[in-house]
């Protein structure tokens, strides 16, 4: 994700102040002063957020793996690719089948990182590294005292159909679904 410094409507503006206001488990929240260079100034807040993995598992060629977990924000439980939170130091193909382990039980013997996505750059910077995960074995989830997930491989036929029926609502698992079924 790059900086534009062009001049006209990509010219960035300079950061007069940031103030901290939020540091949570997950994510901060900042609020940036910006100054363009004709002088007008405006607020920005933006979410911290140290970037996730999200996991295009494939059982074969055309079987994906899908989990089914609860979503506070949206109050609904949801069926999406598995994923989640890069720690630190972690690369994204380290993270990713750190991820599949704990929340599937599979390990993949070989991961290839497909792309990279700014998520929701008007507040966030967020990027989404969505990685393709083959050769994989069956073991025991490894699962977080507040997680609850229920892994299912399903046809991609069959998880395009559940999002045109609205069964993922997804954007992450969308993206996958849409890369998986062009490859």
């Amino acid at each position: 994700m790059g900086n534009s410094a062009e001049e006209g409507a990509g010219a960035s503006p300079v950061v007069e102040t940031s103030e901290e206001r939020y540091r949570g488990p997950v994510f901060r929240v900042r609020t940036d002063l910006l100054r363009y260079a004709d002088g007008h100034r405006f607020a920005c807040d933006v979410v911290e957020h140290p970037g996730s993995v999200a996991i295009a598992a494939m059982l074969g060629e055309r079987e994906v793996l899908l989990v089914r977990q609860y979503r506070h924000p949206l109050r609904a439980t949801m069926w999406e690719i598995p994923a989640g939170k890069c720690e630190s130091g972690e690369s994204p193909l380290e993270g990713a089948l750190r991820e599949l382990a704990e929340e599937t039980g599979y390990r993949a013997a070989r991961v290839e990182l497909l792309a990279s996505v700014a998520m929701t750059p008007g507040f966030c910077d967020e990027v989404l590294h969505l990685v393709l995960a083959r050769d994989l074995t069956p073991g025991a989830q490894s699962l977080d005292e507040d997680e609850r997930i229920e892994a299912r491989s399903v046809s991609l036929d069959e998880a395009m159909a559940m999002f045109e029926r609205g069964e993922i609502a997804d954007a992450k698992t969308l993206l996958a679904l849409t890369m998986l079924a062009r490859r």
